[in-house]
């Protein structure tokens, strides 16, 4: 069915994206898969095409478009080439931005936002710790008041952007005495004292992605890198969780269309018994279950799109649209690969790194789980 929520300058904006994808992203998929990051030129391009700046107003550099379709369709684009590279600028682009939007200074938005939008400063997110996972209430990095700033302790891990953010957006414990009311949002600078990145993080899948362990050791943090008000870190992160909800929704059924588009295309040329394999009636009905449920899907993650745009998407209805998107795409890739047959087990082949890739979509942003019981919660169970 065709899609309903997009206009005119969305599809323009589509195929901008689109080329930005195919000149500067596709023909360098190698070199980012054996170098396990995405290097900075890929991120100054971006940000000289505008697809970093979309929710930051125009006086910091960014094109405030108003509108998260335009987000939407950008994480399209990306996740077509690769769910690793849509993580990487999602992170930066969709999920860190609102937070200096909405909660920096007048000082901090023009310190930072500049060069956020053109890309020579990367953004990455410190919230999961190594015993902590989604319990982010629970979070044992600790913040205490010193003149002039707080001297901050503590880890951070499966930090996207890791290996190479220039702004870290570091939660942190400020008052053991309120529990989650006593956490307090910092942005820890490239070159502060103390601050240093453990290894890249060795994945089963995301592979271009620099996921990296971040330790803080007496690190200096001066007032004016507070982000937000003190204590109310927790708060702050609820309010933003459902932007990340939606995006990673977003990126996970346009991350598992394409890759089942160009399974239906390699069925009909893959032949077995002389016959091409998708004529098989098991497969053909597969593959008719399948596209099926994308396309329900996708209308279902339309919607949660313009409730979103409008202000109107509620924290439960993003879980529901992460945890169930997360789950037709882990479905829908694993029946990709057996479609494949052994090439499907293949790195050289696209839907076996999807596959391995689409795996982690079930657990970070929040677990199934997770997702679940705050669907249940809101049921009255």
């Amino acid at each position: 069915m065709d899609r309903v929520i997009f206009n005119e300058d969305h599809h323009a904006f589509r195929a901008s994206a689109k080329e930005y994808c195919d000149r500067s992203l596709v023909p360098r998929m190698e070199q980012f898969l054996d170098e396990r990051t995405v290097d900075r030129a890929v991120w100054l391009e971006a940000g000289k095409q505008g697809f970093l700046g979309l929710d930051v107003p125009e006086e910091y550099g960014g094109s405030s478009v108003g509108d998260y379709r335009f987000n939407a369709v950008f994480a399209e684009e990306v996740s077509k080439v690769s769910a690793s590279l849509s993580s990487c600028f999602g992170i930066h682009y969709d999920c860190a931005a609102p937070y200096f939007v909405d909660l920096g200074t007048e000082e901090q938005k023009q310190r930072w936002l500049p060069k956020f939008c053109s890309g020579e400063y990367v953004a990455a997110i410190g919230m999961t710790e190594p015993s902590g996972g989604s319990d982010l209430a629970a979070l044992k990095t600790s913040a205490k008041k010193t003149d002039g700033g707080w001297v901050l302790n503590g880890s951070k891990t499966f930090i996207t952007n890791g290996d190479m953010a220039d702004l870290v957006i570091v939660a942190a414990r400020t008052d053991p005495s309120k529990g989650a009311k006593g956490i307090t949002l910092f942005v820890v600078e490239e070159g502060m004292g103390g601050f240093a990145r453990g290894r890249k993080l060795d994945k089963v899948g995301q592979t271009e992605s620099g996921t990296s362990e971040l330790f803080f050791e007496d690190v200096f943090v001066a007032d004016d890198n507070v982000l937000g008000e003190v204590d109310r870190g927790f708060i702050h992160m609820m309010e933003r969780l459902a932007q990340e909800r939606i995006g990673a929704a977003v990126s996970n059924i346009a991350h598992a269309t394409q890759i089942l588009a160009e399974t239906i295309d390699y069925v009909k040329q893959r032949k077995a018994f002389g016959q091409p394999v998708g004529s098989f009636q098991y497969n053909k009905f597969l593959i008719a279950e399948l596209v099926t449920k994308a396309e329900v899907t996708q209308a279902y993650v339309d919607n949660a799109i313009v409730a979103h745009d409008e202000d109107r998407l509620s924290a439960v209805d993003a879980a529901k649209t992460k945890w169930w998107s997360a789950h037709v795409q882990n479905e829908i890739l694993d029946a990709c690969v057996q479609l494949h047959g052994g090439y499907g087990y293949m790195n050289e082949y696209r839907v076996a790194r999807a596959w391995r890739d689409a795996r982690v979509t079930k657990i970070w942003a929040g677990s199934n789980e997770i997702m679940k019981e705050l669907i249940g919660r809101d049921l009255g169970l």
